[in-house]
């Protein structure tokens, strides 16, 4: 194709991608006298703000999507909370305590106990949820990421953006969930704000490595619900959510040292009411964490480059 051709299709260019459609996105005599090589460093400087700030455009895209069901996002946020302390802390929180006393687990009531673990399992579950079938979704049934692609942004820009709302969900929801830890007393530390960090950081850390996976499936077979059913669900019970992990049986509690989810509760506990560990423990719980963060994100990055780019 000649230059003049080039001009002359790109001034009848269409927002719609033919002619007769829409309104005519550059006229053609703001394209008279422009080479090829004109053209194509027009186009180049017309990208170099997705370029430098795509991540955040794809997070405003997941929030726009969010927005689609920001209801069930807002009353699930408000709900769980209010549902688990009850049933968990105040219900089966008065049978413990009418046997062992409300300082009988930890030298604290069971409420108090059990309401941070609830908060970042509830944390586990929210990044659980858009860091599967979200991420699955956008490479295949709703091929999105490919779009995206296309245009000036990378494969990395599109994890990060991911990632960027979903902690934005995550921050919302351990928030809320906070606020009801200390409408039912359960968190008599000053420093019982730092569950929410906490919270966010656990997810992360259980679900990046799961983004990745979920990432790497080309044709689903009921991977992520297995994952669901066999991973998220089992380790609830599994990473002294509900007890602490010295009560179960010895071959078991390693599954226990080896859950991100159980750590975090570790990590919620110190905060809330201040469970007696070590500096030391409380900082290599927190870098076991972020290791576990930064190797999911990191796969997942590699793993949407593979995808995005052959």
């Amino acid at each position: 194709m000649s230059g003049s051709d080039l001009q002359h299709e790109t001034g009848l260019q269409r927002q719609g991608g033919s002619p007769g459609q829409g309104t005519a996105t550059v006229p053609t005599a703001q394209l008279a006298g422009l080479t090829l090589e004109d053209l194509r460093n027009r186009a180049l400087r017309g990208g170099a703000k997705p370029r430098r700030y795509g991540t955040w455009y794809v997070a405003a895209c997941k929030f726009r999507h969010q927005r689609t069901y920001i209801h069930t996002i807002i009353w699930t946020a408000i709900g769980t909370p209010l549902l688990y302390l009850m049933a968990m802390g105040l219900g089966l929180g008065s049978l413990v305590s009418a046997n062992m006393g409300d300082e009988g687990i930890s030298g604290v009531s069971y409420l108090v106990f059990v309401a941070p673990a609830l908060l970042v399992t509830a944390a586990v579950s929210v990044g659980s949820e858009e860091m599967t079938y979200t991420i699955l979704g956008g490479f295949k049934w709703n091929p999105i990421y490919f779009a995206m692609n296309a245009a000036p942004l990378a494969p990395v820009q599109i994890i990060n953006g991911v990632v960027i709302s979903v902690i934005a969900r995550l921050t919302f929801v351990t928030t809320i969930y906070y606020g009801a830890l200390l409408a039912f007393g359960a968190s008599p530390s000053a420093w019982g704000w730092l569950t929410i960090p906490i919270g966010v950081l656990t997810s992360l850390g259980f679900n990046s490595l799961i983004m990745a996976y979920s990432a790497s499936i080309e044709q689903d077979s009921g991977q992520i619900a297995m994952i669901m059913r066999f991973l998220v669900m089992p380790l609830t019970l599994f990473s002294g959510t509900f007890y602490p992990l010295e009560t179960m049986p010895g071959y078991l509690q390693p599954i226990g040292w080896l859950s991100p989810l159980w750590h975090g509760a570790q990590l919620a506990r110190s905060a809330t009411y201040g469970l007696d560990e070590s500096g030391l423990l409380i900082a290599g719980r927190i870098a076991y964490l972020v290791v576990l963060t930064a190797v999911g994100w990191i796969w997942a990055h590699r793993i949407a480059a593979r995808r995005l780019n052959r």
